[in-house]
């Protein structure tokens, strides 16, 4: 059974969150403040977050941006800011998908779902390996690693990279790659590629790879042999 944490301070939302989850079959943690949740991860061990922004004490980019410091856990903003800039900075902070309030309860659940299914398990003996240059990608256990080091990304980000790294010297625009990524009609700024494209660069330039990014200009990116 998949674990999911829902954060919000507002009980009617958790509830209202709580009671379709649950449905679905999953079981649910409910949080009513950031300072909770960041103490119980390690021992509840939740499969994903369904993260309110606005909160007292730690908000929810906070808490974020510290959950990311020690776990790749999938989580969605569900908030009242639905300004442009507070998707870009959800996401630049390493969030995997951004609802805005009001929202449908079964929207949640189908991004849920679509998230949950792309975590694959670790244990298939029978993994794909793709290697190029200095890193060695292993689809089944989506793991990759550069010099014999992991790279440690995001969902979005390692499907954005897997893509390209499956498509090697072809390029992308920013609308393929929002398909892709996401799964279902993506409205809102292509400039989220952007983002993931420019944290994936940030974390191969840490690990000094080969692996590069390329902007095709007025197009999208690809990744060459």
């Amino acid at each position: 059974m998949k674990h999911i944490f829902v954060v919000d301070d507002e009980v009617n939302i958790r509830e209202l969150i709580k009671k379709y989850l649950e449905k679905e079959g999953y079981k649910v943690t409910l949080f009513s403040n950031g300072e909770q949740v960041f103490s119980e991860l390690e021992r509840l061990k939740p499969h994903l977050i369904v993260l309110d922004i606005m909160m007292p004490g730690i908000d929810g980019l906070e808490l974020c941006k510290k959950i990311r410091t020690k776990s790749d856990l999938p989580i969605i903003f569900v908030s009242a800011r639905d300004e442009e800039f507070d998707k870009i900075l959800g996401l630049e902070l390493g969030a995997d998908d951004y609802l805005s309030k009001p929202f449908s309860p079964r929207e949640l659940v189908i991004r849920i779902k679509t998230i949950l299914r792309r975590v694959r398990s670790e244990n298939n003996h029978h993994d794909e390996k793709i290697s190029v240059k200095d890193m060695n990608l292993y689809c089944d256990r989506r793991y990759i690693e550069i010099k014999g080091n992991p790279l440690k990304l995001t969902i979005k980000e390692y499907d954005l990279f897997e893509m390209l790294i499956k498509n090697k010297n072809m390029p992308f625009t920013r609308e393929q790659l929002l398909e892709k990524i996401w799964g279902y009609d993506y409205i809102g700024d292509s400039r989220v590629v952007d983002d993931l494209v420019k944290r994936i660069r940030k974390k191969l330039k840490e690990l000094e790879s080969e692996i590069e990014i390329i902007t095709v200009w007025g197009y999208g990116y690809r990744i060459d042999d």
